[in-house]
């Protein structure tokens, strides 16, 4: 059996980010969690304090012959903000930054050049997205995981959700799996 890729990204809230990379074919095991933190094994009212230095990121595994680390880069910099600092819309705080966590030299390579390469001809503003080398990874509480699939209709997945969804079928219907075409 053919080994998968790791990529631990953040873009806001990892309800978006979850819904949006779920989506992509190759793309499989997507989880909600918390990393680049201080505290071990954190609570999401302890993540939600802003206090700890975690983000809330999704860690996913991929298979580069059905989607490359370049073309997840440029989902990520399509389907979220990385000019504002510490938000994503009305979500404000630490925990909410726009990150990248590599787990080899290539990944950095990568993020760093689609930075400075892709973002900046997506968005006008500068980039602010950090881009840091992956250290523990904390699963997220179960309530959090596949949390737009199983709440399509609360307000935050409508207002909030729906649009970056919408956004990549948009601009990414080719990477889609066939069940979201």
């Amino acid at each position: 059996m053919k080994e998968l890729k790791k990529a631990v990204f953040g873009a806001g809230c990892f309800w978006c980010i979850e819904a949006v990379f779920q989506r992509l074919e190759g793309v499989s095991d997507v989880e909600s969690g918390y990393i680049g933190g201080s505290s071990e094994n954190p609570t999401y009212r302890e993540i939600s304090s802003g206090l700890t230095g975690h983000a809330e990121v999704i860690r996913f595994s991929y298979d580069e012959d059905l989607i490359t680390f370049d073309e997840l880069l440029e989902i990520f910099w399509t389907t979220h903000d990385p000019t504002t600092l510490n938000r994503q819309g009305a979500d404000k705080g630490t925990q909410y930054r726009s990150t990248i966590f590599y787990h080899d030299e290539e990944q950095k390579a990568k993020a760093i050049s689609s930075k400075e390469n892709v973002a900046t001809k997506i968005w006008n503003d500068p980039i602010v997205t950090e881009i840091t080398e992956a250290t523990t990874f904390y699963t997220a509480e179960v309530y959090h995981q596949n949390y737009f699939n199983s709440h399509k209709s609360a307000p935050y997945c409508s207002i909030v959700i729906n649009p970056k969804v919408a956004k990549l079928k948009q601009n990414f219907s080719h990477k889609l799996k066939q069940e979201y075409v």
